[in-house]
Parts: C-alpha cells; sequence; structure tokens
C-alpha cells in the first residue's frame, strides 16, 4: 500500500511572503500573523524560523524605501492593485538590497518562481526584469533606509526626545530585540533559564536569546513564567505595590500587569482589571487559571463614559493607557502605515480623559500611575499637564526600581539604547 509523499515544509521566505502579503492586504499584525504561520509548522528548525523573522520585520522596517527604488525601475508602477504579489517583490528587494548573505542571483531566481507560480509567466517575466535591474543597483544603508522610512514629521518629534542615539532604535535599526520573560515560579524542569540572561531594567526579566515558541519551553503550561516585554514589566513594577493593597488596573488588557500585581499581594488585598473589550478580560482570566493565580474582579468599561461597576477606594491605580505605540515601533513597524500626523494628539487627548475617569476611583492620596507604550510629548507630557486639577505629581514608590530613578522622580522616559527596552512614558501621581 504506497503512501502519500510528506509535504513540503514552506521556506522561510514562503512564510515570509504570506506574512508580509496579510499586512499589505488585510492590515493585519506582523506580529500575530507571524507567530500563527510558525505555529503551523512546528517542526521548522531555528534558523528558518529565525530567517522568516528577520525577512518579515526587516521588509516592513523599510518598505516605503524598497518601493521608492522599486518604482524608478517600474514607472508604470509596483504590482498595483496586487499585494501579494508587491509582497514577494519587496522581499525580493530587501533581500537584494540588504540582505548581503543571500546572493542576489538566489533572490531574484526564488521571487522570479514564486511570482510565477501565483500569477503566471507575464508577471514573473515583469519581476524577472525589474529585480534584475535592481540587482546592479547600489545597495541600501539599514539604518538610512529606516529612519528614511518613517514619517517626517515622526521623525522630527522622536528626535526631540530619544536623541539620535535612541531614534534609529526606536524605529528597529537594530535586529529584532530578544523575547523577555517573566517568571512567576521557577520550577525544577525550567533548566532553560541557565542560559537566558537578566533584563537591564526589571529585576523580574529574564531574556530570551535563540528564536522559537517560549510557550513550548518547559514550565509554561505550569504557570512557571509570563511572556512580557521588560518594559511593561517595569510600568508593572512601578505602581509599588504592596500586599493588603486594594488595586485596580484599569487598563489591563490580557493581564500581564494585572498578574504582576497578583503575585505582589499574595494572599491579601482586593485585584481589579477593567478594560474596554471583554474578549481581553476572558484571556486575562484563562491565563490566571495557567499561572495558578487568584483571579481578580473584573469589569467590562468604557472610562469615557463612566465607571461602570468599579468601586471606588482603592489604594494603587495603574493607567496603561492606548496610545500610538510609536514606543513598539521595533517590533511592531507596520504601525507606521497607519499613522496620521494628528494621531499622537488625538491619542493623548482620549487618554487625559481616561486617566481623570479611572484616577477618581483611587481614594485622596493614593497612588496613581499613568503609563503609555509611546515617548511623544503628546501622548506624556501633554497628558500630565491636562490632569493636574485631579492628580499631583509625586515621586515614584517602588522599591524594585530604585536603579532607574533619579531620586524624587516622579516621570520615567524608557528608551531602547538607555534601558534596552520598548519606548515607553511613565508618570507618578497622588490623588488630589
Amino acid at each position: 500500500m504506497s503512501s502519500k509523499p510528506a509535504a513540503r515544509l514552506p521556506s522561510a521566505r514562503d512564510i515570509a511572503a504570506k506574512v508580509v502579503g496579510r499586512v499589505l492586504e488585510d492590515k493585519s499584525y506582523a506580529a500575530p500573523a507571524l507567530d500563527a504561520e510558525l505555529r503551523r509548522y512546528p517542526q521548522l528548525d531555528a534558523r528558518e524560523r529565525a530567517l522568516a523573522t528577520q525577512l518579515v520585520y526587516g521588509t516592513l522596517r523599510v518598505r516605503p524605501a524598497l518601493l521608492a527604488r522599486l518604482s524608478t525601475l517600474a514607472p508604470r508602477g509596483v504590482a498595483k492593485g496586487d499585494p501579494q504579489v508587491l509582497a514577494h517583490l519587496l522581499l525580493g528587494a530587501y533581500q537584494i538590497l540588504l540582505l548581503h548573505r543571500i546572493p542576489a542571483f538566489a533572490a531574484v531566481d526564488e521571487t522570479v518562481g514564486a511570482v510565477r507560480k501565483l500569477r503566471g509567466q507575464k508577471v514573473a517575466g515583469f519581476a524577472n526584469a525589474v529585480l534584475r535591474k535592481l540587482a546592479t543597483s547600489e545597495p541600501l544603508d539599514e539604518k538610512r533606509a529606516i529612519v528614511a522610512s518613517a514619517p517626517a514629521w515622526l521623525v522630527e518629534r522622536l528626535q526631540s526626545v530619544a536623541g539620535s542615539e535612541d531614534l534609529p532604535l526606536l524605529l528597529g535599526a537594530a535586529s529584532t530585540p530578544p523575547l523577555a520573560l517573566r517568571v512567576v515560579r521557577s520550577l525544577d524542569s525550567m533548566t532553560w533559564l541557565e542560559q537566558a540572561p537578566p533584563g537591564r531594567a526589571s529585576p523580574r526579566a529574564r531574556l530570551l536569546t535563540e528564536g522559537g515558541d517560549p510557550r513550548e519551553l518547559a514550565g509554561y503550561a505550569e504557570g512557571g513564567f509570563i511572556v512580557q516585554e521588560e518594559g511593561a514589566q517595569v510600568v508593572g513594577l512601578a505602581l509599588g505595590v504592596r500586599p493588603g493593597d486594594r488595586v485596580l488596573d484599569a487598563c489591563a488588557g490580557r493581564g500581564q500587569k494585572t498578574s504582576l500585581f497578583a503575585e505582589q499581594l499574595g494572599e491579601s488585598g482586593e485585584l481589579w482589571a477593567a478594560d474596554l473589550y471583554p474578549a481581553k478580560l476572558r484571556l486575562l482570566e484563562q491565563d490566571f487559571e495557567r499561572l495558578r493565580l487568584p483571579k481578580p474582579r473584573t469589569a467590562a468599561i468604557d472610562w469615557t463614559r463612566g465607571p461602570g461597576s468599579v468601586p471606588d477606594g482603592f489604594d494603587r491605580v495603574l493607567i496603561d493607557a492606548p496610545c500610538t505605540g510609536t514606543g513598539t515601533l521595533r517590533r511592531r513597524p507596520e504601525i507606521l502605515t497607519r499613522l496620521g500626523e494628528g494621531d499622537p494628539e488625538r491619542l493623548g487627548e482620549l487618554a487625559a480623559q481616561i486617566v481623570r475617569a479611572a484616577a477618581q476611583r483611587a481614594r485622596a492620596g493614593a497612588r496613581v500611575v499613568f503609563a503609555v507604550c509611546s515617548v511623544l510629548r503628546e501622548e506624556a507630557e501633554a497628558v500630565v499637564a491636562q490632569v493636574s486639577d485631579v492628580l499631583e505629581p509625586a515621586p515614584f514608590d517602588a522599591p524594585e526600581l530604585e536603579h532607574l530613578l533619579a531620586p524624587d522622580a516622579t516621570a520615567l522616559r524608557l528608551l531602547p539604547f538607555e534601558h534596552g527596552t520598548d519606548g515607553y512614558f511613565i508618570a507618578s501621581f497622588r490623588r488630589r
């Protein structure tokens, strides 16, 4: 009895083309799209996974620069109305102009073959002509291409707060940063921790320097650790939760910071998690089950309409507000395609509205911490100024962050060059 031949595993380039195509066509976010593709092929080796990741993020970071170079060779347009072909052309251009360890002829041949399979010989011939001309042109400088690919207004604003060292790093001008974990409990099976170095900013962070899915590591299913970016850990630690506190995570999302508060509270105190989206709160509860932590009280709340069922009298309130996400561009380059020049001010005003409403759930004199994964002034200092009638800036009360904070500091801007994290702004207040 004959058996079917084993299906061919996709190459790193196959996976990258599918992900980039989804970003272009469906406005998908690259990280979950890539994660979904890699999870479909657990037998793919680490080198192919790493190359797929590099191709996706590298191409998206310099997409405008690649498109500009391609357009000079195709004056009638580059794959107009065909995001799948455009994805292949962009990947080919990235390999030719920036990824020098892949020979140009190989990048051309792979791209042309993929386009032929997708759209036939005529379109493949067009791709062949364009890419062969591209292979004879000057390569791109990665750092310059990344900065040039960002909108000029954003480069100017980031430069004003981040400086020359951090500007290119915020935009992704380095390899994709290592994945950070927060250990909830160290289990005997977690021997891999011996090779996971500590982070620079969060005393609870451990870094994964090798690729692969962290959910496959020993200890994940048993609740030994949670995947959490190091700067996000700092945001949670900035609240300074103590056993016995009443704590509100006002914009909890999937609850990574909420779970930190549960660890800090132990068996005492009271913990609430609120978010606009009920689906996120359901995921929060599922992860609390995995982590073997006592579940918080939850409430689906639109803070712009009122507090709903959330009580008042909290000792500590964290408001990790919605923002442009420009501090996460090195991990989420597709954000650049969705930002408008007026978005930082608009989202800063929304954040101030949410801060004002959620802060009123705190008792007088209580600690309130506001944070955003952006470093732009419109979403940082401007928000602090807008809520000054209800909140008074107060020095952080966070012993685990003494190594990061200047004496009597009431605000902290995290940056990749200085701290090794994504970009964040964090401000500490006392409720008036």
